[in-house]
């Protein structure tokens, strides 16, 4: 694979941010490291340009004629390789140089298939990148079914997030993707993406922006979303003490901004969490999930998710040093993962490119192939929280700069969105790295 094009821009005018992103496409097409046809095109757009979203697709089809695949989605914000563009009208636009028999886009109008099981049966989707509308009825179910549809398990993307049209694009085949029909391209609800095949390399981490305030205990009795019990006490009195306040007497007001200020960080019953006991930071199997009420006459904590007995449970709150540097950890490990050391081979790990963000997420099943020293990044999707943008990280791009730092000048597209995707799980405050790979090492 050749580095991947990409553009971005801002504008009140979507027309002339999309002409200004054309022309970037179009530079880098002419120089001999980056793709000159590539065929699958990645579009990101903030919300201020979702109710054009339609038209800016026409737009950029039409004028890029050779890019018959499209997929993306809507965000807060969108970012680019040392760039993020949050609550203001912009677009990020990548095409990635990946053949077309090695990819499939798919809708909730053209659904990826049961992946076959047999060689020779044709497209086999190994990973998959995935945009989501947050209001899809059982949005778990659905992502783990779509895992399920993939020969790793494997899925990376985000949710849409807008305050205008939610909207997400998927186009196959120059408006031809089978079952499609007259759609056009342009989509609300439920999932759409692209999958890829074994032979796309690609690696890809998720980074946690959250850190534990307290210990990590079980769930003995829940109901719904309410945690009633912690390791047979009161859940409310446990996060009481976790947090030092009190709800009796005087003025509630401090407990209660103490509370707001605190999360939950889950991890599905029968799982061994993986982080916090031995290094004190979550690990990826935790997921961060808002505490919604307090349960007053059952001592219980209400949670934005469904829970159970046997799940474990740690409070935790957003923590800039901690996100900080657990993103420049997962930069290390993927540049580690594509430099490894000679004397000690390790197995080939399916990779995607970055440009600029980080995003930890172990655990994406190993292709096969021997290890190359100096693989290339050849472009980056990241996806982060939008509540993790701009300030979070100590100022305007701060994040995307951490990654570029990290990771070097690679293509990279992305966006801000209202929950990550990884693994098959909905993550919250987290960020989706992945890099995709040229499977030849790079000239030393």
């Amino acid at each position: 694979m050749k580095l991947f094009p990409t553009g971005h821009a801002t504008h009140p005018q979507w027309r002339m941010a999309a002409a200004l992103v054309l022309a970037q496409l179009r530079a880098q097409m002419a120089l001999p490291e980056y793709a000159t046809a590539p065929t699958l095109g990645l579009l990101y757009i903030t919300d201020h340009y979702g109710n054009e979203a339609q038209a800016l697709l026409d737009y950029l089809s039409a004028e890029l004629s050779e890019v018959t695949d499209w997929s993306g989605t809507v965000g807060v914000g969108v970012s680019a390789n040392n760039a993020e563009y949050f609550d203001e009208p912009a677009l990020s636009v990548m095409l990635l140089d990946v053949p077309a028999d090695q990819y499939r886009v798919f809708s909730g109008v053209a659904p990826l298939p049961t992946h076959a099981h047999h060689p020779g049966s044709g497209f086999v989707a190994h990973t998959a990148l995935v945009h989501a509308d947050g209001h899809t009825p059982e949005l778990a179910g659905l992502l783990a079914e779509m895992a399920a549809r993939t020969e790793s398990g494997y899925l990376f993307g985000g949710l849409s997030a807008s305050r205008t049209a939610s909207v997400q694009f998927a186009v196959g085949g120059d408006g031809n993707m089978a079952g499609q029909g007259s759609a056009s391209g342009v989509f609300g609800g439920g999932l759409s993406g692209v999958a890829f095949d074994a032979g796309v390399a690609l690696v890809s981490r998720v980074t946690q922006g959250c850190q534990p305030v307290g210990a990590l205990h079980t769930i003995t009795a829940a109901q719904d979303n309410v945690v009633l019990t912690l390791d047979g006490e009161p859940a409310l009195d446990v996060l009481l003490d976790t947090l030092q306040v009190s709800l009796d007497g005087g003025d509630p007001q401090p407990a209660l901004r103490k509370v707001r200020a605190t999360l939950a960080g889950l991890v599905n019953a029968g799982e061994q969490p993986q982080g916090q006991r031995r290094t004190g930071h979550f690990g990826t199997d935790t997921r961060v999930r808002h505490i919604v009420g307090l349960d007053g006459s059952r001592r219980g904590v209400a949670l934005a998710d469904q829970v159970e007995p046997g799940m474990h449970l740690a409070f935790c709150q957003r923590n800039v040093a901690a996100a900080r540097a657990d993103l420049m950890r997962i930069c290390a490990e993927i540049r580690e993962e594509l430099s490894p050391e000679e004397l000690e081979p390790a197995p080939l790990e399916s990779s995607l490119g970055a440009q600029g963000r980080p995003a930890p997420a172990p655990g994406l099943p190993a292709a096969q192939g021997a290890p190359q020293t100096g693989r290339r990044i050849c472009g980056a999707i990241y996806v982060s929280c939008s509540g993790r943008g701009g300030p979070h990280f100590g100022g305007p791009s701060a994040e995307l700069q951490i990654v570029r730092h990290a990771l070097g000048d690679v293509p990279l597209a992305g966006f801000f969105a209202g929950g990550e995707i990884a693994h098959h799980h909905r993550y919250g405050y987290t960020g989706v790295l992945t890099v995709f790979v040229d499977n030849e090492p790079s000239p030393s």
